[in-house]
């Protein structure tokens, strides 16, 4: 079932998000965004590994064993920001929701950037409860999935502790968002080592 997406955001996300299959209504942007908030005072947020809506490089997936989060890199948010905190879903997952792969926040309200591998300070819980990047897996022959990077400008800084869940950083972030930013990286997994997506034993 597709879910209503705003306009805005299927713009911001591309062709995929315009009638296609998933949940791009339910992330986290669509939710506390809006389209004034998108791009705010040229807030934006790109990648040195990716281009916005270009393929996840496997060093940065399930597909190879060292793999890492990759580098983000983004512009001074709108004036009043007093933190950023960053959201990245696969709009594309099984199940009736957004699959969540990072939550981060209490980043300076500023330009900033996260290096390659870099572990902030405060990551929250992703789908398989870790508080880690959880490495992109979809399902093997499914077409590419769309990982939507969400960075939002905040006009307060955040209490949580490490290790919150989504909806407890969603709770925390509802009426505070003066800013957002779309950054979208497509991956198709090619073979081998899928995610238990329905937490069911499938072993051959």
């Amino acid at each position: 079932m597709t879910d209503t997406t705003p306009g805005w955001l299927a713009q911001a996300i591309g062709p995929s998000a315009n009638g296609g299959s998933g949940h791009y209504g339910k992330l986290v942007a669509a939710r506390l965004g809006n389209e004034k908030m998108l791009g705010k005072s040229g807030f934006s947020l790109t990648s040195a590994a990716f281009e916005d809506r270009g393929e996840l490089d496997p060093c940065f997936t399930a597909d190879e064993e060292d793999a890492v989060a990759p580098p983000l890199e983004w512009t001074s948010p709108p004036p009043g920001t007093q933190e950023i905190a960053l959201v990245v879903e696969d709009a594309n997952a099984k199940g009736d929701a957004p699959f969540c792969h990072w939550l981060v926040w209490g980043m300076p309200g500023q330009k900033g950037q996260i290096l390659e591998g870099e572990t902030p300070q405060r990551v929250g819980k992703n789908s398989f409860g870790n508080s880690e990047w959880l490495l992109p897996d979809p399902p093997t022959g499914d077409e590419p999935h769309d990982f939507v990077f969400q960075l939002f400008a905040l006009d307060l800084p955040l209490v949580l502790m490490p290790g919150a869940s989504r909806e407890e950083l969603v709770k925390e972030m509802q009426g505070h968002v003066v800013g957002c930013a779309i950054l979208t990286a497509k991956y198709a997994r090619e073979e081998g080592g899928d995610y238990d997506w329905d937490d069911a034993d499938d072993a051959e």
